[in-house]
């Protein structure tokens, strides 16, 4: 598996091909930990076969893939493959929805509107996307980076709430 290069990219074929590659990287890294935040993580590669594969083989104990994103919904319409797959991995996963006025709270993470960060690797990784209108991204690979990104979402985290639960229930 080829490592991501660092710098900037445009697109968004060139966005979700470069954030499949981070998950499959830092999965086979083993990373302890994987941050992914989005308003809505729609457009991520969950429904990506390999990836998939790449989270199941990477889910063991003390591991944990944390999402991040303001409602889940379009999620589970769109990657109902990913959504079952939650089911049976829910152990490893931390899901927590944050409102605007939360995010608001937490402050400005550096423009990102979208990010992917791993804790727990050799190498530190961080995909960032900058304009979700012109797909404007960026790739680094410095500690820094990614101990700011996990920060950051550790603080809007604690100000937001579980949601995508396992099992829905109803009456």
């Amino acid at each position: 598996m080829d490592a991501l290069a660092p710098g900037k990219f445009e697109g968004r074929a060139a966005y979700v091909a470069n954030l499949r590659q981070a998950l499959l990287q830092a999965c086979a890294a083993g990373a302890r930990d994987l941050y992914c935040f989005d308003e809505n993580l729609v457009d991520w590669p969950w429904s990506d076969a390999d990836v998939l594969a790449a989270l199941t083989t990477w889910a063991k104990p003390r591991r944990r893939l944390h999402l991040l994103a303001a409602e889940y919904e379009d999620l589970r319409q769109r990657h109902p493959r990913f959504v079952r797959w939650r089911g049976n991995w829910g152990h490893c996963v931390q899901a927590l929805a944050y409102t605007p006025e939360a995010f608001a709270a937490a402050g400005s993470c550096g423009g990102v509107q979208s990010f992917f960060t791993c804790v727990g690797t050799e190498q530190a990784l961080s995909l960032s996307l900058f304009d979700k209108r012109l797909w404007r991204s960026s790739i680094s690979t410095e500690a820094e980076d990614s101990l700011q990104k996990s920060q950051w979402f550790d603080a809007l985290a604690q100000r937001s709430s579980e949601s995508f639960a396992v099992t829905t229930l109803g009456l």
